[in-house]
């Protein structure tokens, strides 16, 4: 984690005047400050009075850094993670990141400026540089930040093999898969991977498309029904159960019967879908158990920053069958 002496190297002032800067004591020129302000931005480096007077003490605060709440998954993942943590004594600081990478910068330079003891990341807007210099205990949900940050994920090659073969023994021969956008580093696009083995095993062939994560309902809608319009798909995979709600809308008001016309799998099996739309056909991500080792191994490396673990930690799916494919 950055330092004032590191802050002062990079503006080629002193310590001293790094700490006016500030502390806005003194007469400073504008260019000084500027320089410094510079530095401190660039390292990462946000000074907080309650940090530095905990410095050398734990915090007891972990921030968490997620795309968001409002989707079902991370939702059921915050209240896990916030109920674990309570009870070890410790409490959360949540940042929805959202797709903004200026936002989620911008809570990374908060969560270092309140000196949490470590991070939970599962959002996918900044390079990994960035989380490189932050110089805190961090494990990643579902994405590869560096070399010496876990990654804890279901096994999303084999929950894409389950679909694949769900749907091929449900009858289907017309195969789609619909998923958010494949972004570099994301063990998620090992659910398309895991699909696309079992067909080619098969010599089968299937068509892709890729609907950003970030878009709307009603555009991911647009898309879809514009699919399904074109009667070409008997089988259907969607790497999120919220997008196979939108598939099962838009079937309807086509009036094409689910399953009888066209089979559905969707991903993630939360509570919400187990208990509001058991209909569908899904691949269940053991969310309280993801949650288990992401804390588990967080305390690990807080305790002793130098322990060794592994690069990465994958925990089993299960196929939930519902009516949308029988």
């Amino acid at each position: 984690m950055a330092t004032l002496d590191d802050i002062a190297k990079m503006a080629g002032v002193s310590a001293t005047t790094v700490s006016r800067v500030i502390n806005n004591y003194g007469s400073l020129s504008e260019k000084t400050k500027t320089k410094v302000f510079a530095a401190m931005k660039e390292l990462n480096y946000q000074p907080n009075s309650l940090a530095r007077s905990l410095k050398g003490k734990k915090t007891q605060l972990i921030g968490i850094i997620l795309p968001g709440v409002g989707n079902p998954f991370f939702g059921q993942m915050v209240q896990e993670i916030e109920d674990q943590l309570f009870k070890k004594g410790f409490r959360i600081i949540l940042c929805n990141a959202g797709n903004d990478a200026e936002k989620e910068r911008a809570y990374l330079r908060m969560l270092m400026a309140n000196r949490v003891d470590g991070i939970i990341a599962g959002s996918h807007n900044l390079n990994i540089e960035e989380y490189q210099k932050v110089g805190l205990p961090i494990i990643s949900f579902d994405r590869y930040l560096s070399e010496n940050i876990p990654i804890v994920s279901s096994d999303n090659y084999h929950g894409g093999q389950l679909a694949a073969l769900s749907l091929l023994a449900a009858g289907s021969k017309k195969l789609q898969i619909i998923t958010g956008a494949n972004r570099p580093n994301s063990p998620t696009n090992n659910r398309l991977s895991g699909f696309q083995e079992v067909l080619n095993r098969q010599n089968l062939d299937f068509k892709l498309l890729e609907i950003p994560f970030s878009s709307s309902p009603n555009i991911k809608g647009l898309k879809i029904k514009e699919l399904l319009a074109k009667r070409d798909a008997d089988g259907i995979f969607c790497t999120d159960d919220l997008t196979a709600l939108l598939v099962m809308q838009q079937a309807k008001e086509l009036d094409i019967k689910i399953p009888e016309d066209l089979k559905l799998i969707g991903y993630d099996g939360t509570n919400f879908i187990q208990n509001y739309h058991p209909e569908l056909t899904t691949i269940m991500q053991p969310i309280s158990d993801i949650v288990t080792m992401m804390i588990d191994l967080l305390l690990k490396r807080i305790d002793d920053p130098d322990c060794k673990l592994e690069s990465n930690y994958t925990l089993p799916v299960k196929l939930i069958t519902g009516a949308t494919t029988i």
